[in-house]
């Protein structure tokens, strides 16, 4: 199984703290280290120091890391023209020598959108500007020589589609979601991931199904596309190790117990082995205490050892 580091900055913490946790993280053996693309904290305190720009900061951390792979869970459609972040992505997959991932999505936290000036379109207008960006952004990477394309809310003509990114094809694309039906259309035709973030195992099964049929309806094969779940991580060896963990992050341990990944290293090897046993093999640990490198090594130690 792979386990990956999973980050929401926008709480509270600067470049320098997602450097640790991200340089942590590829020292003691984690594949991966994601952030979210917010701009404000989610309970609406201030989240001192302030966000932190998703592609600013892994842009530098392609530069301070040397094998750890570098995403977005996920990129907001609504924040950037996808001219421009097709180009940022692709920067970053260069500097970073290949290792980047791109989770992308129809953005949906309004009070962010008012706190910085961003335009915030209607549910259906959003998730149509989410397709086109991804027609675009995958055109322009594969653009030979040139790429165009005439949408409803974009239009592109003669691109050359420059700089493309390390990986070939691009970097692999993350769709996730709820939706029963649009959702697992574009995972089918998009993305190499889809991820069914903060579910129950059962309605994560349920949503899993969802994509290999329409995997199957596009001609697909759904063993093509990698499922996997994102969930709070608490991991403690002993109860009083747990409850301090998981005050520290402003939570219950029951409620963490029931709806995350919280208890002793073997409590949650135990319920990663049930995410496997519905065919996913990816689980995005979310850390919320960045502060607590402690945390990160011990999940490396005691749980990502025995599922690797």
């Amino acid at each position: 199984m792979d386990l990956r580091i999973f980050t929401e900055p926008q709480q509270g913490a600067s470049y320098d703290d997602l450097l640790t946790v991200a340089q942590t993280a590829e020292r003691v053996g984690f594949s991966s280290f994601f952030r979210s693309d917010h701009y404000l904290k989610m309970d609406g305190v201030t989240g001192l120091p302030g966000p932190t720009d998703s592609w600013v900061t892994l842009g530098a951390l392609a530069r301070e890391t040397t094998t750890i792979r570098l995403g977005t869970l996920v990129t907001s459609a609504t924040f950037r023209y996808p001219g421009p972040l097709a180009i940022s992505v692709a920067q970053v997959d260069q500097m970073s020598g290949g290792r980047v991932e791109f989770g992308f999505g129809a953005g949906w936290y309004e009070t962010e959108h008012q706190s910085y000036a961003i335009p915030f379109p209607p549910l259906g207008e959003r998730f149509e500007r989410f397709e086109e960006q991804l027609a675009i952004i995958t055109g322009l990477w594969a653009a030979d020589p040139t790429f165009s394309y005439d949408g409803k809310h974009y239009q592109v003509a003669g691109s050359p589609g420059l700089p493309k990114p390390a990986q070939a094809g691009g970097p692999p694309i993350i769709i996730g979601g709820g939706g029963a039906k649009k959702t697992p259309r574009l995972a089918a035709t998009y993305a190499a991931e889809f991820n069914a973030g903060f579910q129950s195992v059962e309605n994560a099964s349920k949503l899993y199904a969802n994509v290999r049929s329409a995997c199957e309806a596009r001609g697909r094969d759904p063993q093509s596309i990698v499922m996997s779940s994102a969930l709070v991580a608490c991991c403690g060896e002993t109860p009083a190790e747990i409850e301090r963990r998981a005050t520290s992050i402003g939570r219950e341990v029951e409620d963490l117990r029931k709806n995350g990944l919280c208890g002793t290293p073997a409590e949650i090897v135990e319920k990663l082995h049930q995410w496997s046993a519905i065919g996913a093999p990816r689980v995005y640990l979310q850390i919320l205490d960045l502060a607590d490198l402690a945390h990160v090594e011990l999940l490396a130690a005691e749980v990502l050892s025995q599922v690797r």
